[in-house]
């Protein structure tokens, strides 16, 4: 089965991990491409292709200042895969749990073990 194309939606956009470098980078605000280049050590070609896609999937947006060209995530665009994604949500907060108990379990046991060995 072909792989969709990854400017067919958000999701496919977002599974390159690239691009979700640059989304979370972008987060806290507008940034011009050259800071994205200098901050995730990627060749600028790679930089504007990943962002021409996250552009054409609406995940970010941008706007022209002067000669330069600003990059903004697009809060409401990333939504719908916040939405999906915290479903999961309680089933790892329930598996953290889980492994927190067993290793404070675990623990216990050293605990009383070494209690009761002579010294």
């Amino acid at each position: 089965m072909p792989r969709a194309a990854t400017t067919s939606d958000s999701f496919n956009a977002v599974a390159e991990p690239r691009r979700r470098d640059i989304l979370e980078f972008l987060a806290p605000g507008e940034r011009p491409v050259n800071d994205v280049v200098a901050a995730l050590g990627l060749a600028q070609p790679s930089v504007s292709k990943h962002l021409r896609v996250l552009l054409q999937v609406g995940l970010v947006e941008v706007r022209r200042d002067g000669r330069h060209l600003l990059y903004r995530t697009n809060a409401e665009a990333l939504k719908p895969l916040h939405e999906w994604t915290s479903q999961f949500e309680r089933y790892w907060h329930n598996q953290l749990l889980r492994v927190k108990e067993r290793a404070e379990q675990q623990t216990k046991q050293i605990e009383q073990e070494k209690k009761r060995k002579p010294s």
